[in-house]
């Protein structure tokens, strides 16, 4: 009777296992299949589960002139995916008695009290705010923008922002709504300067990528010795091929939108998000970057469980923000957005700057986790119908 209970078992695994391969090669093919339809030069797509790898590829170029091939090197910028790591900073930086959620942003950014609030005094404004979007900001770090050469990519000083304030408004009551707010995050960046005396950059990477091993991650320009592995992007409008700029410097906006990074690198993000070691081989093998000591490496060193879970915790309902534009999820956490599908709960960030569009998902319940990027923005209902289509496949798998 117990030889055939193990056979049973034996079996049962055998015939899962020949399930998940086929969902993972539909899945490959159906990722090939979109983009090219979709005239997407290249991409990257990656699923991790309890650590191991479960699914991976690679489209096309990332760079068309030099035909160089997407793979696990490739850099991709990131855009608004970068707003967690700001996120995850702040609640460092809590845990470490240097701040409280419920401080005034004006505590460290007096500069705010120059921003007309008809809702009442800027000291009411938190960074809780700030990290829910709900502080009253505007949505786009520019009030205006013509996309002339000679204009910056971004706001490239602090001082340029301050010299806004005096014509920005505050747009609904702090903490009453959902509003998708880039200068909100911007000021995050702004306050984990003042509080750790150090710059975004250099603070984000001493404090995370390092720890979790993403020597190949940094802000913005790209370094001479990793630019053989720098993607392109690129734009189509009305059926036509356009490029983007070339490693774009997102200046005073680094902490909403800085980040370039490998899927290799992003793959290590994932199994911190998870809670997972990495396991051997594919895109994030283990090495000693997760040993020290001779001990494995303790995710608790960049941000405790408990606080990395608070993120997710529902504040707001973010379907439709305050200025009535349909959103893609359910809820906002701190940073983060949840959405509750089929008795799931799916936790995520996407970013879309610059030619570059990325999504990426997990739901801590099975310790699996997903991203996908391009280096292709393509405009429209065809566009839209390609992001969420890689998401639906992807939710699939899960």
């Amino acid at each position: 009777m117990r030889s055939l209970t193990l056979a049973i078992f034996i079996l049962l695994t055998m015939t899962l296992g020949h399930a998940q391969t086929d969902k993972t090669d539909a899945l490959r093919q159906g990722f090939r299949s979109e983009l090219e339809k979709a005239g997407v030069a290249g991409g990257s797509l990656v699923v991790v589960r309890e650590g191991k790898l479960i699914a991976e590829e690679h489209y096309g170029l990332a760079n068309i002139e030099k035909k160089q091939p997407a793979n696990a090197a490739t850099i991709y910028h990131w855009a608004s995916n970068t707003k967690p790591f700001t996120g995850i900073a702040i609640l460092q930086l809590r845990d470490r008695g240097l701040l409280k959620l419920d401080d005034p942003v004006t505590k460290y950014l007096p500069e705010l009290r120059r921003i007309h609030n008809p809702f009442g005094s800027m000291d009411e404004i938190t960074i809780r705010h700030l990290l829910s979007h709900s502080g009253g900001f505007r949505g786009g770090t520019w009030p205006w923008r013509n996309n002339k050469p000679w204009e910056p990519f971004e706001p490239t000083e602090w001082s340029q922002l301050v010299a806004m304030f005096p014509f920005t408004e505050v747009l609904f009551k702090p903490g009453s709504k959902f509003s998708y707010s880039n200068p909100g995050i911007i000021y995050l960046g702004r306050i984990i300067e003042e509080v750790s005396g150090e710059p975004y950059e250099a603070y984000i990477d001493k404090n995370i990528l390092r720890p979790l091993g993403m020597h190949s991650s940094y802000f913005d320009k790209t370094p001479p010795h990793l630019l053989p592995h720098r993607s392109h992007s690129y734009f189509i409008r009305e059926g036509k091929r356009t490029e983007g700029r070339f490693d774009a410097d997102t200046g005073i906006t680094v902490s909403n939108s800085g980040l370039n990074a490998p899927v290799a690198d992003m793959a290590k993000y994932l199994n911190f998000l998870l809670g997972s070691p990495p396991a051997r081989g594919g895109v994030d093998p283990a090495s000693a970057d997760w040993v020290v000591g001779g001990r494995a490496f303790n995710y608790d060193t960049v941000l405790k469980r408990s606080s990395l879970e608070e993120m997710w915790q529902p504040l707001l309902k973010a379907e439709t923000d305050a200025n009535g534009n349909a959103g893609f999820t359910t809820d906002i956490g701190l940073i983060f957005f949840l959405d509750q599908r089929d008795g799931r709960k799916l936790i995520g960030h996407g970013g879309d700057q610059n030619g570059f569009i990325s999504y990426i998902e997990f739901i801590p319940a099975s310790k699996t986790a997903s991203l996908f990027v391009l280096n292709t923005d393509v405009a429209g209902k065809p566009g839209a119908d390609l992001i969420s289509g890689l998401r639906r496949s992807l939710r699939e798998l899960f």
